[in-house]
């Protein structure tokens, strides 16, 4: 019987080192949290990334990949130590839609979002650390996945979210048994500092405040993404649409398939498009400004689960190394490209349905196979139980039955 973990020296991880300077290195343990203390200033927070002994990497791993059991563990020489047990994260399906474009729909995670790939590996950091329990900021799909894998760890989980949370979400963060501490927008950052220097819990979301680093393991889980839409099309795409708040998985998406290509398997990366909502889009800024990270002021927007006022230096780097591009996206654009996702089966959050939004709204600017990255399901939507449920009709009214048929 197959392990449900891998064991930690499946491993090929042997530091991290620097976003900002790549010959700033510091040893793989203790995961660092806050990005580099070393080419960090105040106004500029710059992440730090995981090494591996990449000439030691099996020559078949990705061919043989789809024989291993699904989860982290098929991919372990190119993550973190999995100290932490996983739910069967990744193997999401890419389905496609008309003229060879593709949506990868990560709504088939086991928290039903794509934030499973980043808290099967900061979750296994924090058992790693020794820790007794995580902490992370968030109104949706990142808290509940760190709830779900910090249960399946063992591990308490504190959630410091806002007071506007949805309901269903609430409902869901309660269910696996994390403490659940809504608090005003702006409150939230500072209580789950507070938490991890008062209770020692691993902060598995990000705690700078000059620009977004998040944790030092995390944006390694989504390296796998690159991976499976690379061995799913037996190619690289030309192009790959992500929904884009903070930039950390458009640049796992990038560090996946820049190790295809340093590893021989592929020729080029695909271009990477950062897709934010109109009112934010603080990787845009960057990108425009030619900065590091910008902050932005923040307009209403129903995408609020990648609204965000501040980026960081991944996404930039994701761009810039891909020759690609950020896109906003209206709500009304997010809208159309959810109602296109739900025409082809697939029910999406309106945040998740940006990277269709940002290619509808391009209009196809690469030939070949393009990805969309469709990242959690519809029920996480904060109107969802705005309209109330569906009206009784009575079987009899035919004129009504006839029109609610009509409709659909």
């Amino acid at each position: 019987m197959t392990s449900p973990l891998a064991a930690p020296s499946d491993s090929l991880a042997v530091g991290q080192r620097s976003l900002g300077d790549p010959d700033v290195r510091f040893p793989l343990w203790p995961p660092l949290t806050e990005g580099c203390p070393v080419t960090s200033t105040e106004s500029v927070a710059y992440p730090v990334e995981v090494d591996y002994a990449y000439d030691k990497v099996p020559a078949d791993l990705f061919a043989t990949a789809a024989a291993r059991p699904r989860g982290h563990e098929r991919w372990a020489p190119l993550l973190p130590p999995l100290h932490a047990p996983g739910l069967a994260e990744g193997g999401t399906p890419l389905l496609p839609l008309a003229d060879d474009v593709w949506v990868k729909d990560e709504s088939r995670n086991p928290t039903w979002s794509h934030k499973d790939r980043l808290n099967r590996i900061t979750v296994s950091a924090a058992v790693g650390a020794g820790a007794a329990g995580v902490v992370v900021a968030s109104s949706g799909n990142h808290g509940a996945s760190a709830a779900a894998y910090a249960a399946r760890a063992g591990l308490r989980c504190a959630v410091v979210t806002s007071a506007e949370v949805p309901p269903a979400v609430d409902a869901f963060l309660r269910g696996y048994g994390a403490a659940v501490l809504p608090v005003p927008a702006e409150q939230r950052w500072p209580l789950l500092r507070r938490i991890v220097e008062r209770t020692g819990y691993h902060p598995v979301s990000n705690l700078t405040p000059a620009a977004h680093t998040g944790h030092g393991f995390g944006p390694e889980g989504y390296k796998t993404l690159a991976y499976e839409i690379f061995t799913d099309l037996g190619t690289v795409p030309r192009a790959v649409f992500v929904p884009t708040g903070y930039g950390e998985m458009l640049f796992g998406l990038w560090k996946g398939f820049a190790e295809l290509v340093r590893l021989g398997h592929a020729e080029a990366v695909p271009r990477l498009y950062g897709c934010e909502p109109a009112a934010g889009g603080p990787l845009a800024a960057a990108v425009r400004d030619g900065v590091p990270a910008a902050h932005v002021p923040l307009g209403p927007t129903a995408a609020y689960a990648i609204a965000c006022p501040v980026g960081g230096y991944r996404g930039v780097v994701a761009v810039r190394e891909s020759e690609g591009d950020a896109v906003l996206v209206t709500d009304a654009e997010l809208a159309a490209a959810r109602a296109e996702l739900a025409r082809n089966g697939v029910w999406a959050e309106l945040s998740a349905a940006a990277g269709l939004a940002g290619l509808r709204q391009l209009g196809r600017p690469e030939e070949g196979p393009v990805v969309c990255v469709s990242t959690s399901s519809g029920f996480k939507d904060q109107d969802l139980l705005a309209a109330g449920p569906s009206a009784a009709v009575d079987p009899e009214d035919w004129d009504t039955v006839e029109r609610r048929l009509r409709r659909a």
